[in-house]
């Protein structure tokens, strides 16, 4: 890819890799994540010649791209990972698609050998442009000096423009040793070559949705990660949107804050460990309106059975995710702000009368299915319950009133985190969404405690999925970052061991952990504070103590071993297939297939 304008080329040369500092720095970067090698020495030399930007030095390349992807998501910036050639690119990998997946602006710098050795099985040598072809939204590898300015503004442009997600620059070690001449970043305005994404959405089709959700007797909202990947001017258009309409919001795990938690519009969180009542409204809607979510399994169910009968609407600034798993009636292309305004414009414009009584009578339903109260559990004698470690934590936050970021790992933890952490805000939540990367919550948090000093940055973990990237707090004893690790342990892979029960036949297969570290110790071994709460009685102090150290901690909770996390829909089956927690009797056919509500 190339730039249209020529911007006026710097003819005093400098050094490759004093090239690229400039080129961050002309790009706003601040901050980068990395692991040095021999192949970008050069680049770490030019680095501590300088002050304009600071440099991360994580404990494993997979943690530099899950903490630039922190960064990123909690800011909007794109996020800056370098790493050196051969094993320092392929540990990047997995971040790397995690940051593909969920649609994060990251540009990853990778050494590689000298030009004239690439091809050759040089020491350290990979195929980094090979290998991270479809790994990343596009990739780089510079061979020539004179090109290496353009790349670098062009991976900045391509990263956080459409549908944002991670670059690969792959930058051979002569030519970062080589005088090159530097190129200015050209002008916003200046038009791209080949790559213009569709902002502004097509009026007709706006006008199309607007009539369609005004006739419609049960409509839904349902927003993902890509209103808040817009910015946040979205998640305040998507908010007067919903009010202006009256309907109710649903959101995906990757929307969870584009619209408020504590909104009587929000019918909680959609999907596999989806509410009850977001479930059986998507199930039973006769239009839906989709802003910026892809439609993916987790959300679905079984294809055939969702959302049967009803009409749908599809805004997502990729093109490529529209009617590819779902068919929908009106396509719409375009950035989730542009197309919430024109959405409200032509709302407040058009003649069509709401059917006002019909969605009354919708809502009737809803509240109906809210009864059920299907995140409600009983916490009684000492043993924690994990649903209830996950509300404390919400409720003592919330209560102290200090800015609140939450990262994840992946398993149950992370569902009932989703369940019961509300959050009202957009980009105060990170989690690992389309890849579920085991791993991705500490250095991800990390990420976010460096752009948020003063935040409180709380990982909320497995006991498993923490050990994946448990190096990293000698990263946070290094910069005195005080991160808060919340571990719900309950000594198995929880979600693992909840498959193996439900689906399996109780049979525990490698679930189980035999042999776990002693995590007080541990995190005293990192220099962090280590913490536990065995009984019910002890959980609230040891939250609070928790959040009020200055450093890093490791809260160590002792959960039940065997809690499950509900609603569940089994992979496979249809939004009113759920399988409900104990005490809940099963939802047998709450909406039939035609789609007409039953109260």
């Amino acid at each position: 890819m190339s730039i249209t304008a020529a911007p006026a080329a710097d003819t005093a040369l400098q050094s490759g890799a004093e090239v690229v500092l400039r080129a961050l720095k002309d790009q706003g970067v601040d901050v980068i994540f990395g692991y040095p090698g021999g192949a970008v020495l050069p680049i770490y030399d030019a680095l501590f010649q300088q002050n304009s930007i600071r440099h991360i030095l994580v404990r494993h390349e997979q943690a530099a791209v899950h903490a630039a992807e922190g960064y990123a998501r909690s800011t909007g910036k794109v996020g800056v990972v370098l790493v050196t050639s051969g094993p320092g690119a392929t540990n990047a990998v997995t971040g790397l698609v995690d940051a593909l997946m969920d649609s994060i602006p990251v540009v990853c710098l990778t050494g590689q050998v000298p030009t004239h050795l690439i091809g050759n099985d040089a020491f350290q040598e990979a195929d980094t442009t090979g290998i991270t072809r479809p790994a990343t939204k596009h990739n780089y590898l510079v061979k020539r000096s004179e090109d290496l300015a353009r790349v670098m503004h062009d991976a900045f442009y391509v990263a956080k423009s459409g549908r944002p997600g991670p670059v690969v620059v792959d930058l051979p070690k002569d030519i970062l040793i080589k005088p090159a001449p530097y190129v200015d970043a050209p002008a916003p305005s200046a038009p791209h070559r080949s790559y213009r994404p569709v902002t502004a959405p097509d009026p007709a089709r706006i006008q199309e949705a607007v009539r369609m959700l005004k006739q419609s007797q049960r409509p839904v909202i349902y927003a993902g990660g890509g209103v808040i990947n817009s910015g946040p001017e979205a998640s305040r258009l998507l908010r007067e949107f919903v009010h202006l309409t009256g309907m109710p919001c649903t959101n995906t795990l990757m929307g969870l804050g584009a619209f408020p938690a504590t909104d009587p519009q929000f019918i909680g969180m959609l999907g596999m460990h989806g509410t009850y009542e977001a479930n059986l409204t998507m199930h039973g809607c006769d239009v839906m309106f989709n802003i910026g979510a892809r439609f993916d399994d987790r959300i679905t169910g079984r294809l055939d059975a969702f959302s049967p009968g009803s009409k749908k609407i599809h805004a997502d600034i990729d093109p490529s995710s529209i009617n590819k798993n779902v068919k929908v009636e009106v396509p719409i292309v375009g950035d989730a702000a542009a197309v919430l305004a024109a959405m409200i414009e032509c709302w407040k414009s058009d003649p069509t009368p709401v059917a006002k009584e019909a969605q009354l009578g919708w809502w009737r339903q809803i509240d109906e299915w809210r009864k059920r109260d299907c995140l409600a559990y009983v916490q009684q004698g000492p043993i924690i319950k994990p649903q209830h470690a996950v509300k404390r934590l919400y409720e003592i936050t919330k209560e102290l009133g200090r800015e609140t970021f939450i990262s994840t790992e992946v398993g149950q933890h992370q569902m009932w985190a989703a369940q019961y952490f509300g959050f009202d805000k957009p980009n105060r939540w990170m989690t690992s969404g389309g890849l579920g990367t085991m791993g991705y919550g500490l250095p991800a948090a990390m990420g976010v405690q460096i752009a948020h000093p003063d935040a409180l940055c709380i990982d909320i973990a497995g006991e498993a999925s923490i050990l994946m990237n448990i190096q990293e707090m000698g990263t946070l004893a290094q910069y005195r970052l005080p991160v808060k690790v919340f571990i719900l342990n309950n000594e198995y892979m929880g979600m693992v061991r909840q498959w193996q029960e439900l689906l399996h036949g109780g049979r525990y297969s490698e679930s189980y952990s035999d042999a776990l570290p002693d995590f007080v110790k541990l995190a005293e071994a990192f220099h962090a504070r280590g913490l536990r709460a065995e009984t019910s009685d002890q959980l609230d102090d040891v939250i609070r103590e928790m959040i009020a150290h200055p450093g890093p901690v490791i809260a160590d909770i002792c959960v039940a071993k065997d809690e499950n996390c509900f609603p569940m829909i089994p992979s496979g089956a249809a939004h009113n297939d759920m399988i409900m927690g104990p005490g809940q009797e099963a939802n047998a056919a709450a909406v039939t297939d035609a789609g007409k509500v039953l109260v």
